[in-house]
């Protein structure tokens, strides 16, 4: 859902969104003078999410001080601020954003797709996303038990039962089969 910036109640700049505190208990994304409101996470999708952080906590990445953040504001541009489901930041990228003013994008998100979702939005952030300095971008569809991995617009495996879903060529050592990211089972 779209929220225009129009009422007073509203922030109308980028820079009164971010100061902004909503109190409905919804997150919102800031798209070029467009504040966009995303629905709550679902069981599903939360069972989901602490499976992928199982997951990066065993590889080099998290060793050398990376982090898979849950709905980071991610400035995407001086007008994009977007909130990704999970979002790699490099031990690298935390370490110089502490004594710099650029904001570190990340290589690799996560997106976890609802039902309600609206396919072109979802398309246009994944846009964003590859025009700006992300490498891999995995779409999570836990209904349909699917996963699309791009590392480009054009360059997509989809993942289904035993696909492996891979974060290559940013992290090596974090993939993980379909079947056992979307199942109910707890896996060893």
């Amino acid at each position: 859902m779209i929220l225009r910036s129009t009422s007073s109640v509203l922030p109308r700049s980028l820079a009164e969104f971010i100061q902004w505190e909503p109190t409905d208990g919804f997150k919102y994304e800031w798209n070029d003078g467009k504040i966009i409101r995303f629905g709550k996470l679902k069981k599903k999708h939360l069972f989901i999410i602490r499976r992928l952080q199982q997951l990066f906590f065993r590889t080099e990445a998290f060793s050398h001080g990376g982090a898979l953040i849950m709905e980071q504001d991610v400035m995407l541009s001086g007008i994009q601020m977007r909130r990704p489901d999970l979002a790699f930041f490099s031990g690298g990228q935390i370490d110089t954003s502490a004594s710099s003013d650029d904001e570190p994008i990340p290589e690799f998100l996560i997106e976890v797709i609802s039902p309600t979702d609206d396919a072109e939005k979802v398309e246009e952030k994944l846009a964003e996303y590859f025009n700006s300095s992300v490498k891999v971008v995995w779409h999570i569809y836990p209904d349909n038990e699917v996963v699309y991995v791009y590392t480009s617009r054009k360059n997509v495996k989809i993942c289904t039962e035993s696909d492996v879903c891979s974060a290559y060529p940013v992290m090596n050592d974090f993939d993980i089969s379909a079947r056992d990211l979307l199942s109910a089972q707890i896996s060893k």
